[in-house]
């Protein structure tokens, strides 16, 4: 499972009964979490460097948490997603889960489905960041090969 103290759950909700709810539940067990009423306070909101996800309300006064879903991934904000809503049908939730989406919940969802998918993307995330991290380290190896061992090394692989 996911190491709480280094990860942070973003939740982005209109509501703010909601969003005290979800975020007193990710602090009784232990998960840290940073609230937003809107995808722009969020947008705002100083990026975290260790594993995240985002709980992102569908239906947002003036975008929808699907279109803002679309503007993260074109804009190289790689973070998994899971969905909540309390208007879902499975159109809605085939699109989401095309375009990435970890899960999707129908309000109300139980805590404990909510917690496995938290689970579920921050162990994506930490995996993605792992992987982003070796594959940097590749490259900086790569760059410090001369001419020729670049050369040779095209003739190995």
């Amino acid at each position: 499972m996911t190491s709480s103290a280094a990860s942070t759950v973003f939740v982005v909700d209109d509501d703010a009964l909601v969003r005290a709810a979800i975020q007193g539940m990710l602090k009784s067990v232990g998960l840290r979490s940073e609230t937003f009423g809107t995808p722009q306070e969020f947008l705002q909101s100083k990026r975290v460097d260790g594993p995240s996800c985002l709980v992102l309300d569908v239906r947002l006064p003036g975008v929808s948490g699907l279109d803002f879903q679309r503007e993260l991934a074109e804009a190289g904000v790689r973070i998994p997603i899971i969905f909540i809503t309390g208007h879902g049908d499975i159109p809605m939730t085939v699109k989401a889960m095309k375009s990435g989406a970890v899960e999707f919940l129908t309000k109300p969802f139980r805590d404990q489905d909510l917690l496995d998918a938290i689970h579920q993307a921050l162990d994506r995330d930490r995996v993605a960041r792992q992987q982003e991290s070796a594959l940097s380290q590749l490259r900086s190896r790569y760059q410090t090969l001369t001419a020729r061992e670049r050369e040779v090394m095209g003739l190995v692989i």
